[in-house]
């Protein structure tokens, strides 16, 4: 069973993959869409599924389309650019629902229509490339030994695809990662090579915001002032629109730069995103971004989102909040206004001082952040302390949330839990074992970054 011959693609799959069906056996394969029949060839082969690969198509999809990016299959993002939009947004609901009913075990739940994306490119706000002494080839015999600037190949921790034009965020993004390329490779300056640790340009960081702030994070190799600043020079120069400029030396093996200097060489030290007030007689909401600030990704759709967190809690302006897996209290500070009091728990540090900045920014007094675990944190003497929650608010990373705070919840028994998730899967196993003492009222699915796999979903949960 190594070639499966005229078989329909049936599904899209939550990894981005495409599945079909040969008898009892799944099979996931990578660039299909549903509706396609094709043949494929098996390279794995496990009791209850395979993988394989297109080899011919026999049929194409109606729901299929040609994918605008020349780097599309090459370097790992946009897996569903060769699908329709409005298909893209019916696999994503499907996701949803699908989770619900098999790991939830709700035979109906209520999933409302979701939230497309207003944007369909240029929707991201942050941006990393990687410098390489060698670009990658699909094809070797193609190859050559030219330098690259671009992202990663999925699971290739060492091989990086020159990028030509990225869709993902507006331009000058991709203006400004040409021009560094071009001046770098004329100045003669060296590209990092993961290997061997050494190399002068390792990484460029690029974040913007819907008011059209810009910031640039260049990381070097080496701390050497002489070929640095001439080069942030001619940054700044060639493009004004730049209004935040920062490097940082990593001499390190990794690439994180959390914990390293960051060198602020001209502009403001922040860019600033301002999100439009949950209720119109109050004020926008601000926050401060630094180099190294969490921030949500696709701003537009992270407004509908917070806007759909609010909504279902319903504020009255006398309750508890509870915002666990804060991040940067984002959540926290939009819905501040409209409540008592808000408790946000973050296990990371500097986004906590960072939740705390956009706290004074807003004149927001009535919040406090805790950083710590929150299945450690979270116990019946932090809550004496800090009163008994109204409502939760979760947004736990793509594994869900410990299983600790799902026993404390059930303990402690807020009359709403609000469940941000990016895997439904996780979120679906999570609210299996809430089902004890709370029902799923209803759920909102929001397209956060169009022509990928992922999906959020706002959940609102309420005791039995």
């Amino acid at each position: 069973m190594n070639i499966l011959e005229k078989i329909e693609i049936i599904d899209a799959g939550s990894e981005g993959n495409a599945v079909a069906r040969y008898g009892d056996m799944v099979v996931f394969v990578p660039f299909g869409v549903p509706g396609d029949v094709v043949d494929i060839d098996i390279f794995r082969s496990k009791k209850s599924y395979a993988e394989g690969r297109i080899i011919r198509f026999h049929q194409h999809s109606k729901n299929r389309v040609e994918p605008f990016c020349s780097h599309f299959g090459l370097c790992g993002g946009c897996k569903w650019q060769h699908m329709d939009y409005v298909s893209q947004l019916h696999f994503k609901q499907k996701q949803v629902e699908d989770s619900l009913r098999r790991i939830a075990k709700i035979d109906d739940p209520l999933v409302r229509p979701i939230l497309g994306s207003g944007l369909e490119k240029g929707y991201r706000n942050k941006l990393e490339f990687t410098f390489s002494s060698h670009r990658w080839f699909a094809n070797p015999a193609d190859g050559d030994s030219s330098p690259a600037l671009g992202f990663h190949i999925p699971r290739r921790w060492d091989k990086v695809l020159d990028i030509d034009h990225c869709f993902l965020m507006e331009e000058p993004v991709n203006a400004i990662r040409l021009e560094t390329r071009r001046y770098a490779i004329d100045k003669g300056m060296s590209f990092y090579d993961a290997r061997s640790n050494k190399g002068f340009l390792r990484n460029m960081i690029l974040r913007s915001t819907t008011g059209g702030d810009l910031m640039l994070i260049m990381v070097f190799g080496a701390d050497e002032p002489d070929r640095i600043l001439p080069m942030l020079y001619h940054l700044q120069a060639e493009f004004p629109k730049i209004t935040s400029l920062f490097y940082v030396v990593n001499e390190k093996k990794n690439d994180i730069i959390n914990d390293l200097e960051l060198r602020h060489y001209s502009g403001s030290k922040f860019i600033t995103e301002v999100v439009p007030p949950f209720r119109e007689d109050f004020s926008n909401s601000k926050f401060r971004i630094g180099p190294v600030s969490f921030f949500q990704t696709n701003p537009f759709q992270s407004f509908k989102l917070f806007n759909q967190a609010a909504a279902y809690l319903s504020p009255t302006g006398s309750e508890v909040v509870y915002d666990l897996y804060t991040g940067a209290g984002a959540i926290a500070n939009y819905i501040s206004p409209y409540v008592s009091k808000v408790i946000g728990i973050e296990s990371v540090a500097s986004a906590v001082a960072d939740a705390k900045i956009n706290a004074a920014l807003n004149g927001n007094t009535n919040l406090e952040f805790f950083a710590a675990e929150a299945e450690k944190l979270l116990n019946p003497e932090f809550i004496s302390a800090n009163g008994h929650p109204d409502a939760v608010i979760t947004d736990p990373p793509r594994n869900g949330m410990h299983e600790k705070v799902i026993r404390t919840l059930l303990s402690v028994l807020p009359a709403k839990i609000i469940y941000v998730s990016c895997n439904p899967a996780t979120q679906a196993r999570d609210i299996q074992i809430l089902k004890e003492s709370y029902r799923l009222a209803e759920c909102q699915p929001v397209d956060m970054f169009p022509h990928t796999q992922h999906v959020e979903n706002v959940a609102l949960l309420t005791l039995i």
